[in-house]
């Protein structure tokens, strides 16, 4: 099957809220062997809604639309639904029901007309019970295509995709298999490690796919097989994800999305019942926000200081201020005694510093921009390295930040 994703409004044209619903029905999809072709973003216009739909019609065999399912006004799909069925909204008396019950019984207050109305429904559609929300999902059909409406609203559109969508699709279509396996890797960008591993890409078999998706400091290599046979597709995976591992092990961290490399160096410290702490100055917290976001953070993760200016590296943290004066602000010396410091405050056995000059113009240090320096004291000492990782501002910040969990990563290891 393949399908097409649209979502209407124009909030998100303008760049007003982010359009996350695209990307989750599309994983939804893609688990069931349902092959995405594209996604798109059009505006609350009726007859730009359905030009898209006579775009779309038997090219696809599913498309699926999200938005424009609210009482008001400027909430045009269920009528433009209806006039591209030849249809009539009617009110079906379970839906009713429903909105009923959630407005007076559970808001406690009398129902509007305009409540009334979300449970107008095109008289042919095969109605998507949303017991979340107001917004029934429809589903219908026109030649070989199935379209489908659902609410904009995300914890509804979830609902509806995994309580009504999915199951109806594995029951009532024949799906091929789409496996995906992600390899992490950090350390090397994208050109050496497609360098490394050219040969074994040049002898994937023909039915798998490699992606390469790289970020700052680390580069995802996506696998996809598709196929009829599932235990084929998953046995020539596994078996290419060994002879890979056997070439770039070194900078292989983790597998699947969910493998990041703070969920990876957490998984280390669980194990060895080791905890770490941050001072961060251009980083601005932001290894903390990754190391505390993964669940069960709390048995490793003890805390963080953001000591963004001088006289808080000097005040809080302690750092002597004729080491500032001697080394510059920006140096291995200071992010040195910024990782000793921390490490002792919060009674950590670990403990991360960065230091640096972001951009894009030099702060309390003529150190160059782009420079920084990363200090990770350990129960043995301390390791200070140092990078440039040139500008933006934002690439700077990113790369320090993965750079900074690569090292402790690395010092685990030596121990475990």
């Amino acid at each position: 099957m393949k399908a097409t994703i649209i979502t209407i409004g124009d909030e998100i044209l303008i760049g007003q809220i982010i359009d996350t619903n695209s990307g989750f029905i599309a994983k939804s999809l893609d688990r069931i062997g349902v092959e995405v072709r594209e996604m798109i973003s059009i505006s609350d216009d009726k007859k730009h809604i359905l030009d898209t739909f006579s775009q779309l019609q038997n090219k696809v065999d599913l498309v699926i639309v999200t938005g424009g399912l609210g009482p008001t006004k400027d909430d045009v799909t269920k009528k433009t639904f209806c006039e591209y069925f030849d249809d009539q909204l009617v009110v079906d008396p379970e839906v009713l029901a429903h909105v009923t019950q959630l407005i007076e019984g559970y808001f406690k207050r009398a129902i509007t007309q305009m409540n009334k109305d979300q449970a107008l429904v095109p008289s042919t559609c095969t109605i998507l019970h949303n017991k979340v929300g107001t917004a029934p999902g429809m589903w219908m059909k026109k030649e070989n295509t199935v379209f489908i409406s659902l609410p904009g609203v995300p914890y509804e559109m979830k609902y509806l995709v995994e309580e009504e969508i999915i199951p109806k699709i594995v029951r009532e279509y024949k799906r091929p298999y789409i496996i995906h396996k992600t390899i992490l890797t950090y350390g090397q960008g994208e050109s050496l490690v497609a360098e490394r591993i050219e040969h074994w890409e040049n002898n994937l078999p023909g039915f798998i796919k490699l992606a390469y998706l790289p970020n700052p400091g680390r580069v995802r290599l996506r696998l996809t097989a598709k196929g009829t046979d599932k235990g084929i597709l998953e046995a020539a995976i596994e078996e290419n994800v060994k002879s890979l591992d056997a070439i770039i092990h070194d900078i292989i961290v983790g597998f699947d999305d969910d493998e990041t490399i703070e969920v990876v160096v957490g998984k280390l410290l669980v194990q060895q019942n080791k905890t770490i702490s941050t001072a961060e100055s251009f980083t601005g917290g932001k290894i903390a926000s990754l190391l505390s976001a993964v669940p069960g953070a709390s048995h490793y993760f003890k805390g963080s200081v953001v000591s963004y200016a001088t006289e808080t590296k000097v005040n809080v943290l302690g750092v002597p201020q004729n080491l500032v004066d001697e080394f510059s602000v920006v140096s291995a010396e200071v992010a040195s005694a910024m990782a000793l410091n921390v490490k002792q405050l919060l009674k950590t056995d670990y403990a991360i510093a960065t230091t640096g000059n972001a951009g894009p113009s030099k702060g309390d240090s003529d150190t160059e921009i782009g420079a920084v320096f990363i200090a990770l004291a350990t129960p043995n000492g301390v390791v200070t390295e140092e990078f440039n990782f040139g500008q933006p501002r934002e690439k700077v910040i990113d790369r320090a930040t993965i750079k900074s969990l690569e090292i402790l990563q690395k010092e685990i290891l030596k121990i475990v």
